[in-house]
């Protein structure tokens, strides 16, 4: 049965999630804010301002009016940076008519009310009297690389176990391969917080302290992601998996990935303000990061790089300086739970 699925974002992510649904079939609508690049995505089956040289399916369907991109929509597919995803929800809701399934693809953290993408999703709806199950859709997957048909695995995660396998089983196909799981809340600070370890990580590749460097930060940054998790509830097996270990290496070290670029650039001397300038695409981690040191501060989660890369980005540290009181700091267990397993 051939769904109709919305696409509520058309920068590079969203962009390639369409092609994948349509290239399998289903009937897709993609909403793009900026009416002149909608058309040109109509009319040359390209979207040659996020996702330049990948032709796109004849039938998808690109529009900068929402309602006409949700009418009939069975799954809506919200895929907009963090900033903007509380307007943009707040507009489609006021359209949705009849049962659908939302999907989140966001990665970030609401600064002002520390609100997760899928928390965002769900407050909008009950306002408007909505009961959509919401699935979050994560993993190691750049967006390019995903249009271009490289092999892919990625997870549908939802407190409703029928809803996350119906978006295991429209997304699926034989090079983007979803796995299920009931931990939404785990798969979703992983994808927020990922971002913020790789900029750490590109600043440290950008100073040249080499691999050492790199496979600790990647391995304390997992540290500080399942410490903040496990306090909110997730599942800590969640973040050894595709959205956690997974999505964290690729981010961490692929040069695909933006918030690495973003750290690179730092480390050579540039300004943050001149390094987003030249930049196309959001790099959520640079936002992020305000907002998940403020939840790390109300909940009492001890989060060093995040720390680190706030004061880089915001209090003008200067990134080798970040590098030096990371590795001063008090000498501790690797893990507080197996230090206590010492006899006394």
């Amino acid at each position: 049965m051939q769904e109709k699925v919305a696409i509520i974002g058309a920068g590079a992510w969203g962009t390639a999630l369409a092609k994948v649904l349509a290239e399998k079939g289903e009937k897709v609508a993609l909403w793009v804010r900026e009416p002149d690049l909608a058309e040109r995505i109509s009319s040359k089956h390209e979207n040659d301002f996020y996702l330049p040289g990948i032709k796109l399916p004849k039938k998808i369907q690109a529009t900068p009016d929402v309602a006409e991109a949700i009418s009939g929509a069975d799954f809506l597919v919200f895929v907009v940076p963090s900033r903007f995803l509380r307007k943009v929800v707040k507009t489609a809701s006021e359209k949705i008519k009849g049962e659908v399934i939302a999907v989140s693809c966001t990665k970030g953290l609401e600064e002002k009310n520390l609100s997760a993408p899928a928390e965002i999703l769900h407050q909008s709806f009950r306002a408007r009297g909505i009961t959509a199950p919401i699935v979050v859709l994560s993993g190691p997957s750049f967006a390019r690389e995903v249009a271009q048909g490289v092999p892919t695995a990625v997870v549908s995660a939802s407190n409703d176990r029928e809803a996350a396998e119906k978006v295991q089983k429209l997304f699926s196909n034989p090079l983007f391969r979803v796995y299920t799981n009931p931990d939404p809340i785990g798969v979703e600070i992983s994808g927020v917080l990922k971002n913020v370890v790789a900029i750490a990580v590109g600043i440290s590749d950008g100073l040249g302290l080499g691999l050492n460097t790199r496979a600790a930060l990647i391995t304390r940054g997992l540290a500080e992601i399942t410490r903040l998790g496990v306090k909110l509830g997730a599942n800590p097996l969640t973040f050894s998996g595709l959205s956690g270990m997974g999505d964290l290496v690729l981010t961490c070290t692929g040069d695909l990935s933006r918030n690495r670029q973003v750290g690179l650039a730092l480390a050579q001397g540039k300004k943050l303000d001149e390094i987003l300038a030249g930049m196309k695409a959001v790099a959520e981690g640079v936002s992020t990061v305000k907002a998940v040191r403020k939840l790390a501060h109300k909940i009492g989660v001890e989060m060093p790089i995040v720390e680190q890369v706030f004061a880089v980005l915001y209090k003008n540290k200067e990134p080798i300086q970040a590098a030096s009181d990371l590795m001063a700091r008090r000498l501790k267990y690797e893990h507080e739970s197996i230090g206590r397993g010492w006899p006394e």
